[in-house]
């Protein structure tokens, strides 16, 4: 199955895109989700997770509380680099078996035209770049993503701490098969999406749209 990965720094419009991928009728894959799914009561990646970060991240029936584990996890980029290495080898496997899940897609029938993988912390996920066919960058200035965030309720110090953990723009972008600019306040981000959805031929071009109606 035809694999694109959607990457994008906080409040880029990156889970918007997913969104709107999936609407258009794409199996979407939410790394976040997985990597929650994986987060069993007992397993080894929950014992790895409390060993580095401290066993009062655990609730009284042993899961995860994940706002104190992100509140250390995302502390520096160094505990961001030791959350990503205990928890993106399992997350990569289940990645794997979801796109090569032939209840999801077989050669003869696919249920799905294309699968969305969305990427919130790339780095030190390169290693699974591998399973996409192409890799989709959505972008926007940091003052434009650090307004949005702000928006939306986030805490001006928390988005600040986040994004000190992500990578530039211009190193996320120079992952990029495509980059889609999302800097505008407007339609042009679904307008680029048809776009890139039409050339890959998931949608009927607007033109050849119009023809058939």
């Amino acid at each position: 199955m035809f694999t694109v990965f959607v990457l994008g720094n906080i409040a880029s419009g990156k889970s918007t895109a997913c969104r709107y991928f999936e609407s258009r009728g794409a199996m979407l894959i939410d790394l976040d989700e997985l990597a929650k799914s994986l987060y069993v009561p007992g397993s080894d990646i929950v014992n790895a997770l409390a060993d580095e970060f401290g066993w009062d991240i655990l609730d009284e029936e042993g899961g995860i509380r994940r706002s104190i584990l992100a509140s250390r996890a995302f502390a520096s980029p160094d505990s961001v680099a030791r959350l990503n290495g205990i928890v993106h080898p399992v997350l990569i496997e289940q990645l794997s078996l979801r796109i090569l899940d032939p209840v999801c897609c077989t050669v003869s029938s696919p249920r799905y035209p294309f699968a969305v993988v969305e990427v919130s912390a790339p780095t030190g996920f390169e290693d699974a770049f591998g399973l996409a066919d192409e890799i989709l960058v959505i972008s926007a200035p940091l003052s434009v993503r650090r307004e949005r965030a702000i928006q939306r309720g986030m805490e001006p110090s928390d988005f600040d701490a986040r994004s000190a953990c992500q990578p530039d723009e211009s190193a996320l972008c120079n992952l990029a098969t495509t980059v889609i600019d999302n800097s505008a306040a407007d339609n042009s981000l679904f307008e680029q999406l048809d776009s890139w959805l039409a050339c890959h031929g998931f949608i009927d071009t607007p033109d050849k749209e119009e023809a058939d109606a």
